[in-house]
């Protein structure tokens, strides 16, 4: 017990410090945290630590495809999914039409990434709680994921694989057969997953009536993603604002339910993103099967990227929520104005809303359940 008592016998705060470098703190952030013994009265982020210079840069950089690897570098963990927001932006405002083929290697491997992302989420998730073996597991099944992208593109982590109008170089021929056996080996794993972890007595004791978030906070706060549908909406941008060629596909959205505690704890956001897993192997397989064996990936890329005047948003659904990219154009080579609208940093906003009155121990399930990047809070 953390307790503070004065030299007239009475209780006061105690203000402590949780991370810049605690392991549960995911990278390198700073909680400031207000306790009256245990219990968290008040909690204030310090970020800064990380800071990618990102949105500077692309300013700077004097070329609009040489930003592309610099959006690697926030979310480092989901890259194709931040390459994927920031070329669709260009090839908006450059009335670019893509060729299927690249259309359905896109969706494949952002929704690969969105599985890599969501088994190291969940596999530190559970490690931060207390859970080793799950993190093992879970590790091995995305090495396999990283597999396919080192032979696509050279890059197990920052790929720099998607261009403007198309891709860095074609597919390996044996992509959709090392895609579909990944798809076909993962899915019983799954429910490996809740047997080892979901269902697991000590992780729903952890999370479930922990960090509960209601849905009106989370549409106050703009929250998004598997963090929002964890309180119960169905919202998705790839259902409700569709972008590229996911409104030809089948599948559902996974939202919490309240099955183990109360609608919108931990323990819900934590499911939402299991749940998503299966639901983008029905996405992948969908798009395996009607991608076309031949097409140029390049032939739409333009040689040299001048843009006329003007501005454009567009938002993605990344792992961890709308990611969205403002660009402004002055009719030069380079951005005049480059914003990222990251959910990582939205939803780290969160925290004071929906940690106070917990344990110091909770404070690590609550941050791990809204899943951050610090190199996205920070860009």
């Amino acid at each position: 017990m953390i307790e503070l008592i004065s030299d007239t016998g009475e209780r006061r705060e105690m203000t402590i410090n949780m991370g810049p470098q605690h392991p549960s703190t995911h990278g390198v952030l700073r909680l400031e945290l207000v306790l009256d013994g245990e219990i968290i009265k008040k909690v204030k982020p310090h970020i800064g630590y990380l800071h990618r210079c990102f949105e500077k840069y692309a300013e700077e950089v004097g070329d609009y495809a040489k930003v592309i690897p610099y959006t690697d570098r926030m979310d480092y963990v989901s890259a194709m999914n931040q390459e994927h927001g920031y070329v669709l932006a260009l090839e908006r405002m450059l009335e670019l039409e893509l060729p299927e083929r690249v259309e359905h290697i896109r969706v494949i491997v952002a929704e690969m990434q969105r599985i890599a992302s969501h088994l190291l989420g969940i596999g530190a998730f559970g490690l931060d709680l207390g859970a080793f073996s799950p993190f093992l597991y879970l590790f091995t099944e995305r090495e396999k994921i990283l597999d396919i992208f080192e032979k696509i593109s050279g890059a197990r982590l920052l790929y720099n694989y998607m261009a403007v109008g198309g891709l860095m170089r074609d597919v390996h021929p044996e992509f959709k057969t090392d895609v579909a056996e990944f798809v076909k080996t993962f899915r019983p794993k799954i429910k490996e997953l809740d047997d080892l972890l979901s269902y697991n007595r000590i992780f729903i004791k952890r999370t479930a009536n922990v960090g509960v978030l209601p849905v009106e906070v989370a549409l106050n706060y703009a929250a998004s993603g598997p963090v929002l549908r964890g309180s119960g909406m169905k919202w998705d941008l790839r259902r409700n604002d569709p972008y590229s060629i996911y409104d030809r596909f089948e599948f559902d959205i996974p939202v919490g339910e309240g099955e183990m505690g109360t609608l919108g704890d931990c323990w819900d956001r934590y499911i939402v993103r299991v749940r998503e897993m299966e639901q983008s192997l029905r996405i992948i397989e969908q798009a395996l099967d009607s991608m076309p064996d031949e097409g140029d990936v390049m032939q739409a890329i333009p040689k040299r990227i001048r843009m006329k005047e003007g501005e454009v948003y567009v938002r993605t659904e990344s792992p961890r929520g709308e990611l969205g990219y403002f660009i402004a154009s002055n009719n030069s080579a380079s951005p005049h104005r480059v914003k990222a609208r990251a959910p990582s940093f939205v939803h780290l906003c969160l925290l004071p809303a929906i940690s106070k009155g917990s344990l110091i121990a909770d404070m690590v399930a609550i941050v791990g359940s809204i899943d951050i990047v610090l190199g996205e809070v920070d860009r």
